[in-house]
């Protein structure tokens, strides 16, 4: 039996929010000492964790003070993050203690979404056109070039924020400033901040890979549901165990090649891509495991343990990525029906539940002031649900039940 002082020690560079990111420190901690650096003190985490450092921020250069200090006193097997605004740190941790993982030059690239952009068109992979811009005169020259409608991207944003599609020179004006001012904590001073795409009218997914040696796995495929048009707000995603995309030869093909291009050697990857009928196109890649919940949906639908396999391939192991099971989870997020609603209460009737129906969480409480899309976007979700069936339609209908099941009342109505 192996003694917990005997496990490989890994750090982790801060921990998210509980309900989005316990499943993996929970897994993590079977088989690794996990030591997490953080700026506040750990709460939900302790029983995760092996130890922990409290630094004053966590900037890179916090956070490799942190490292050093930790490596000087025991082995470190690992580093890793999941957090968007923290895989760099963790990759110059990497390169200070020699230890797997991507370069930090790489990972920057995935980072700057101009940097990948360049970086794929030198390569003449497929992804959308696209301009850098600094302002709005020149926002509306790449559009004319590249044809409307376009979308506005932050440089280096994650989870939609800022993201937009225009039709017309009056929209563009009117969400320019707002695409721009996307603050992105721990990102380099950039002059021009604004991506113009060509918009790709076709479906979206999202694969999450490992990639261990150079060698890129597809793990779970995300079907993604977008809503409060012309923000591209994800309100749901669907996993299936048996996705095609999975094993289909052009999309791994263009996978590999992205990853190749872009230089990621080790670590666990969230790549969004449309269907386009040329092809899968390229969205972004990050360098991270995906957000929403959606590794844990693959965890429920293939058996495949997110965690774990990440932890593995930043500690230099080969990840298990063989699949124990088959079936369809989803999961589906809620939002109030106006902007700045005063909550007065918000939870599910919790009779007669189907049995696929795996989790109803609120997200908010009495008194909070919450608005949807575009003034809220992550943080004006009310509420979400997750469902696990044998089938797609069960895993539907279930998400279906929970949405009729939501009892929202509003204060002052």
């Amino acid at each position: 039996m192996t003694r917990p002082d005997d496990k490989p020690l890994l750090l982790v560079i801060t921990s998210g929010l509980e309900r989005y990111r316990a499943y993996l420190l929970c897994s993590i901690a079977t088989r690794y000492r996990v030591h997490l650096i953080d700026a506040a003190e750990p709460t939900w985490e302790l029983p995760h964790l092996s130890g922990h450092t409290v630094v004053p921020d966590t900037g890179a250069r916090s956070v490799l003070e942190a490292a050093r200090r930790i490596a000087a006193e025991q082995p470190v097997s690992g580093v890793m993050s999941w957090h968007e605004e923290h895989i760099v740190q963790a990759a110059l941790v990497a390169e200070e203690l020699g230890l797997p993982g991507t370069p930090a030059d790489a990972v920057r690239r995935c980072r700057d979404k101009y940097a990948t952009r360049t970086a794929l068109a030198e390569a003449n992979l497929p992804q959308p056109e696209f301009a850098l811009v600094g302002s709005v005169d020149e926002a509306l020259a790449a559009a004319d070039k590249l044809g409307w409608p376009v979308v506005l991207k932050p440089r280096a944003a994650g989870g939609s924020q800022g993201v937009v599609l225009v039709h017309d020179a009056a929209e563009l004006a009117d969400q320019f400033d707002a695409t721009r001012d996307v603050h992105v904590p721990h990102n380099p001073d950039f002059a021009e901040l604004v991506l113009v795409e060509e918009y790709l009218d076709a479906p979206e997914v999202s694969v999450d890979s490992v990639v261990h040696e150079g060698r890129l796995t597809p793990v779970f495929v995300g079907r993604k549901e977008v809503g409060f048009p012309p923000w591209f707000e994800e309100t749901g995603h669907r996993v299936s165990a048996a996705d095609p995309l999975l094993t289909d030869p052009d999309l791994v093909r263009v996978l590999t090649d992205i990853h190749r291009v872009l230089g990621v050697t080790d670590g666990w990857t969230h790549t969004e891509l449309r269907l386009t009928p040329e092809g899968p196109k390229l969205i972004e890649v990050n360098g991270r495991l995906g957000g929403d919940l959606i590794p844990y949906l693959g965890m429920r639908a293939c058996g495949i343990d997110p965690g774990l396999a990440a932890a593995d391939v930043a500690c230099g192991a080969v990840p298990d990525t063989g699949a124990t099971r088959e079936a369809y989870a989803g999961i589906r997020f809620f939002y109030p029906p106006a902007d700045d609603t005063t909550v007065g209460s918000v939870d599910f009737d919790r009779g007669d539940v189907p049995a696929a129906l795996d989790r109803l969480e609120t997200l908010v409480g009495p008194g909070d002031v919450v608005s949807p899309p575009r003034k809220g976007l992550i943080d004006g979700r009310i509420a979400l649900a997750t469902a696990v069936a044998a089938t797609a339609e069960d895993c539907g209908a279930a998400l279906d039940h929970a949405q009729r099941a939501l009892r929202l009342t509003v204060e002052g109505s």
